[in-house]
């Protein structure tokens, strides 16, 4: 994954600590905005799982 997918990744922490109310939806949005980091990094799923990995971790 590349340097710009993990500036992305965490943006997500920022974004989600801030606009999740539960954790599965901080996983989801973790998710979906981290597929969209390793969209571009060329890895969505590596990304998606990072996301989502944020998402819950940010409890």
């Amino acid at each position: 994954m590349s340097k710009l997918a993990f500036a992305a990744l965490a943006a997500i922490l920022l974004f989600v600590a801030a606009c999740g109310e539960t954790t599965e939806k901080r996983a989801a949005t973790g998710a979906l905005i981290g597929g969209g980091a390793g969209l571009v990094a060329g890895a969505p799923l590596l990304g998606a799982g990072a996301g989502a990995a944020v998402g819950v971790a940010t409890e």
